[in-house]
């Protein structure tokens, strides 16, 4: 036991906020909760915030939003257990607040399929109530998983995309199955008073599971993925410098 624990004290790294915002900074007990709760609140809005670039499709209720990169960039800015906790803060919050990306079916955003940020159009709700429930679930279930990359240093290895694909993947393992038994109970959508069944396309259960959860968002997943594995490596860079010069 002792060896393991030596061997993961030498293999992990720290993760960005360690870096930029160090706990000897933090003087006191007090301090350093203090630290944990600003980092731990700070991603959950910024994920919230996130959740308001959305782009609504008329054959799924279950909308494409900004939301993955925020989540990726938590667990590799914060670390495993921080970063679930930033997504599990979110995930307890969007049931009281209206911090949720607003469904397909449950708002109108303007006139159009498009909307950025402002105004704030904010859902909230139960999870089990939501056709995107599982997916907020699976938010959790990656940023846990990017911090685990984190701290093995991939974010500074050729191996950084490949965290983040295995990452994005565990959103979609509660998210499809949670969508796939709300399609096969004949589950009623509350705000649009059909079955779900009926507001996504295709014929059998995998069908519309498939069209309503999985295929409308895989080109915008590589592109968020791009994003985050471009973004991780380069905060490393400006923030290294940024320590090298300030010495």
């Amino acid at each position: 036991i002792t060896r393991y624990q030596d061997n993961m004290q030498l293999t992990a790294q720290p993760v960005l906020v360690d870096i930029l915002y160090p706990k000897a900074l933090a003087k006191t007990t007090i301090g350093r909760i203090a630290r944990e709760i600003i980092l731990i609140v700070g991603f959950a809005s910024f994920v919230a915030i996130c959740a308001q670039i959305i782009i609504r499709l008329p054959f799924t209720t279950v909308p494409i939003t900004g939301q993955t990169f925020g989540v990726l960039l938590a667990g590799g800015a914060l670390g495993a257990w921080r970063g679930a906790g930033a997504l599990g803060l979110y995930l307890i919050a969007g049931m009281f607040l209206p911090i949720y990306a607003p469904s397909s079916a449950s708002s109108v955003i303007g006139d159009g399929t498009i909307h950025f940020l402002f105004p704030w159009n904010g859902n909230s709700g139960l999870l089990w109530d939501m056709s995107s429930g599982g997916y907020i679930v699976g938010f959790v279930l990656a940023a846990w998983a990017a911090g685990i990359f984190a701290r093995k240093g991939w974010y500074h290895t050729p191996w950084n995309i490949g965290g983040l694909i295995i990452s994005n993947a565990l959103i979609y393992i509660p998210g499809l199955l949670w969508l796939a038994y709300l399609i096969s109970s004949g589950w009623v959508h509350p705000a649009a008073g059909i079955p779900l069944s009926e507001l996504i396309a295709g014929g059998d259960i995998l069908d519309k599971t498939l069209i309503g959860g999985l295929y409308p968002f895989i080109l915008g997943d590589l592109m968020k993925l791009y994003l985050a594995a471009l973004t991780l490596p380069a905060a490393w860079m400006a923030v290294t410098r940024f320590k090298r010069n300030s010495h």
